[in-house]
């Protein structure tokens, strides 16, 4: 736990002075704001990388999508939490060397722009740090918070990921004074085989998804732990 959380604090925050140092010297006709903005997506691509590289290891390593465990999974948690600090700091910095008025006076306002700007994003940033790494670490799949989320996350991913697909369908029919039957036959080809390709792997995972709450809320509280 504290080894991640440590390497997790100083790698951040060093790569993104790293490549903040590396882009003022490499390109000095640049702004601090155009350095700064893009050390802080330098930095989000390769927590992109690593999270992507983490979740391949794990799958290839694991047989079972339910009962397998991977020690990559709750140790990558730990390093994830530092990112998370770091990221809403960057986008604050960001927002900061925007302005052009770096003034002390000006801090105030521009933090309630930030806010204001970033609602969603600070949002999932809290998400993550005060909800989801509790549920993951501290192992309370027997609580009424853990049904809950998950309850929220089967809701959301059925409207969002699943459901989409149809309502697009439906709106296109909609606008042309078609049924939403009809839709697949007056559209090109190849966009109900793209739409196909995107939803079959949703649909795979709500069913995962689904087999996990089944085991969840049907399992005796001595086993959900496992």
């Amino acid at each position: 736990m504290l080894l991640p959380l440590a390497c997790g604090s100083l790698f951040f925050p060093g790569l993104f002075g790293l490549c903040t140092w590396g882009l003022r010297r490499a390109r000095p006709a640049w702004t601090q704001n155009d350095c700064v903005l893009i050390s802080t997506r330098l930095v989000s691509s390769v927590q992109a990388v690593l999270a992507t590289g983490s979740g391949i290891i794990i799958i290839r390593s694991c047989s079972h999508v339910i009962t397998d465990r991977h020690w990559l999974a709750r140790e990558y948690v730990w390093f994830l939490i530092p990112y998370m600090i770091y990221d809403s700091y960057a986008m604050y910095l960001c927002e900061w060397y925007r302005t052009g008025d770096q003034s002390s006076k000006h801090s105030l306002t521009i933090f309630r722009n930030f806010l204001s700007k970033n609602r969603l994003m600070i949002t999932h940033h809290a998400v993550i740090l005060f909800v989801l790494v509790p549920v993951a670490q501290l192992k309370r799949q027997h609580t009424l918070l853990y049904k809950v989320n998950g309850i929220l996350t089967l809701t959301t991913f059925f409207l969002c990921r699943i459901l989409l697909f149809p309502f697009m369908y439906w709106s296109y029919g909609r606008q042309q004074g078609l049924s939403l039957l009809q839709v697949p036959f007056h559209i090109p080809f190849y966009c109900n085989v793209a739409n196909a390709f995107l939803i079959a792997p949703q649909i795979y995972w709500f069913s995962l998804l689904c087999k996990k709450a089944v085991r969840l809320f049907d399992a005796p509280p001595a086993k959900k732990d496992g």
